[in-house]
């Protein structure tokens, strides 16, 4: 392993995308900090976890699980771009939030007490190659709050739903909205999302007067406000003149939406497998149900993992691991890895992008990129010298 799997950059040079969800926390019906009750989630999660950070520990499904003020967070490992990636994530998140709740559930049995995981928020998010300004990446996340919010508001919001955020985040963007019980909708807004980022990021100015030029729909009395947490804008419903959520039938909202989303439609194809293509398509013209034309928040974000949980509607052929989620597996599972004659054990992940290793030889300790171990991967975990 020499410079270049040394090297300690964690900026991708191959796109890739990632969900997370935070869920706040009831014991016995009533809220608490998950700080407070477990310290950290190897209270109720058996097995031997990897320790990140803080408390930080990655799930057997390459996913990590950890604590934040005052909520649990799930965040799946990196997915490389290609179609039907989201839905991959997706399935990963999924995936892990079963295993958090199956722990819940151990833990449950083992102290007599009930627990609850309540829906809180999704992060959906989207990496933006090449070296960008930290002034340019905040005008495209303020650009995106223009584009995004009418049709995420019908794939992924709620009558109580508070609005749609962009954040700039180093060397991708993320976009936050309520988390969405159904799994189905939830890869379809992701779909719609990442389509819709990489086009953008392509532009070559993120002045708002892009909207008019590209004949792209803009509210009315609409401006984004800073987001609430961490640099960036949120699109809330009183950032416009009347709440678009509101509507009964909203047919405004829906209107932007399906222009927005014809514009896109080549971008969004290119991501979206097809069951959730057609399905973006059918909520935003009406001929599939969105939250929103539920009556309030429905009942499933108030027990995840047992009201809601994946629903297979995907080829398996679709779901199969991506090759960064092998790659985060192989190294979660201490598989050895030999490069040129040398042995290598994982010791851990470094971040989202990077892992480290200890050479059998001498201990010496090295941090590979993940995209580095792309070219070993067809091999790794072989006891074979090779």
């Amino acid at each position: 392993m020499g410079g270049k799997q040394q090297r300690e950059s964690t900026l991708l040079r191959l796109a890739a995308v990632g969900l997370e969800s935070e869920f706040s926390l009831f014991v016995d019906d009533k809220e608490e900090r998950p700080e407070d009750v477990f310290r950290d989630p190897r209270a109720f999660l058996r097995g031997d976890l990897s320790h990140r950070t803080g408390t930080s520990y990655q799930l057997p499904t390459g996913a990590a699980v950890y604590f934040d003020t005052g909520v649990i967070e799930v965040a799946t490992p990196l997915i490389e771009l290609e179609r039907g990636c989201v839905a991959r994530a997706g399935r990963s998140l999924w995936e892990s939030i079963g295993c958090v709740r199956q722990g819940l559930d151990g833990w449950e049995r083992r102290h007599g007490r009930t627990t609850r995981m309540v829906g809180f928020s999704t992060h959906y998010n989207v990496s933006i190659e090449g070296r960008r300004t930290a002034r340019s990446l905040d005008a495209l996340a303020k650009l995106l709050t223009y584009i995004l919010p009418a049709p995420v508001m019908l794939l992924a919001l709620n009558k109580e739903s508070s609005g749609v955020g962009v954040r700039p985040r180093g060397d991708r963007i993320e976009v936050t909205a309520d988390f969405t019980p159904s799994s189905t909708l939830m890869v379809a807004a992701g779909s719609l999302i990442t389509g819709i980022v990489r086009d953008v990021a392509t532009w070559p100015s993120f002045g708002v007067r892009e909207l008019r030029r590209r004949g792209l729909p803009r509210a009315n009395g609409f401006a984004p406000i800073p987001h609430t947490s961490r640099k960036g804008w949120l699109a809330r419903v009183d950032c416009y003149p009347e709440n678009p959520i509101s509507a009964p039938d909203h047919a405004p909202l829906r209107t932007m939406a399906l222009q927005i989303f014809r514009y896109f439609q080549r971008s969004i194809a290119r991501i979206a497998d097809p069951f959730s293509l057609r399905l973006i398509h059918a909520v935003l013209t009406g001929r599939a149900p969105s939250l929103l034309d539920l009556p309030g928040r429905p009942p499933e974000y108030e027990d995840v993992g047992r009201l809601c949980a994946w629903q297979a509607f995907y080829p398996d052929a679709l779901l199969e691991h991506s090759r960064f989620e092998r790659v985060v597996m192989n190294a979660l599972a201490k598989e050895t890895l030999w490069i040129d004659g040398e042995e290598y054990s994982p010791t851990g992940m470094r971040g989202w992008s990077r892992i480290a290793f200890r050479r059998h030889r001498d201990g010496e300790q090295l941090t590979m990129h993940i995209e580095d171990l792309l070219d070993h991967l067809h091999r790794w975990g072989n006891s074979n010298r090779r």
